[in-house]
Formats: structure tokens, sequence, C-alpha cells
């Protein structure tokens, strides 16, 4: 398991986010490498498939390709990407030794397992359902700007430390500076690659 050294002046976190729109096939993912005192440390991007399963092998693919070793952690935008494209947050953890947090801003009302079920054939809806019950449920942190975020993770265990790691990176609101950033950036890829065609 790898320290978050959360006493350090400047830790660093890959922040991951996508954009992509529903006629799409093709989801932009966006990481971004920041370090704590939000000095941006290198950028990388994937493609992860809308409505596919190969959301966990993208996210390792931006990490790899930054070749980096100093990455204390991974804030994804999200373990549900993409239409039911699902993040294996305890695999990508397994696979890269990073603490992962996958964070939402709001509790979703949405009915997955019913929305796979009606979008899938059965043997596909029953992967993705095993994924989704990995998952389990998403615990309430309350930030230090008053929002409260609902986060899952691997590597990092108690609420406390996940909140103090999510801090160091909000400045505003709830949505942490790595992952607003690399939202910026998929959302622009993803623009230019429409117009590209």
């Amino acid at each position: 398991m790898r320290k978050l050294h959360l006493e350090k002046k400047a830790i660093r976190v890959l922040g991951i986010a996508e954009s992509f729109r529903t006629s799409s096939e093709i989801s932009t993912l966006a990481g971004v490498v920041m370090r704590s005192d939000l000095i941006i440390d290198g950028f990388g991007f994937a493609e992860v498939t809308v409505s596919g399963s190969d959301a966990t092998k993208a996210v390792v693919n931006v990490n790899n390709a930054l070749n980096r070793n100093d990455v204390n952690a991974i804030f994804l935008s999200g373990s549900v990407l993409s239409l039911y494209n699902i993040v294996d947050v305890d695999g990508l953890y397994e696979e890269l030794s990073i603490p992962v947090v996958a964070l939402t801003f709001s509790k979703s009302k949405a009915n997955l397992i019913q929305n796979i079920e009606e979008r899938f054939p059965k043997e596909e809806a029953e992967k993705k359902k095993k994924l989704l019950e990995k998952l389990g449920p998403s615990r309430r942190v309350r930030l230090s700007t008053g929002y409260d975020v609902f986060v899952r993770t691997a590597g990092v265990e108690e609420t406390e430390e996940t909140k103090r790691l999510i801090d160091r990176f909000t400045l505003q609101g709830a949505i942490p500076e790595p992952i607003r950033v690399a939202r910026l950036l998929a959302k622009a890829v993803s623009a230019w690659r429409r117009t590209e065609k």
C-alpha cells in the first residue's frame, strides 16, 4: 500500500474525468497530475467505449502513460462512466497500488441495476451488476467547504483520511481541482475531436 503522506507540503494526485455525448461511441478520458499547492504537473488522455467495459483499463492506461512514481492517490469523477462503463475501484487499486477515491457530487437517484437490465443483454448485464455490487454503497463526506461528496475508496480506509485528502485539493464547492481541470480538458479535447471529423 502506498502511503498518502498527508503531512507533506505538496503531495500529488491524478484527477480523472470524462466528456462524451450519448450519441457517441467514444468518451474522452483526461487525467491531470496536480500537486496539493495546485500546480499542474502533467496530463494524459485515453478513450473509453460508451456503454462498454473498458473504463478500468483506460484509467490504468492514463496512469501508466504518465510514467510517474510520485502520484499519491487517484481521484475519479465517478465510478460509473460513459453510460454504465463501470470502474473496478478495488481492481484499480490492486493493479496500481495507488489509493483510489471515486467521487460523486450528489446521491444517485437512478436505479442503476434496473437501467442495466433494460439496456444490456443478460450476460453483459450480469457482469455489470456484479461490478456494481463489488463497488458497494458510497459514503458521505462533509468537506471543509461545507459541501458533501459521496465516495467509494480503495486503499484509503478511514473517512477522516479521505476527507483530509480531498480537502487538500478543494478550493471551493465540492469539486477538487484535479477533477475540475480534468473535466475542462476532457471537454475541450472531445469538442476538438468532433470538429476534426
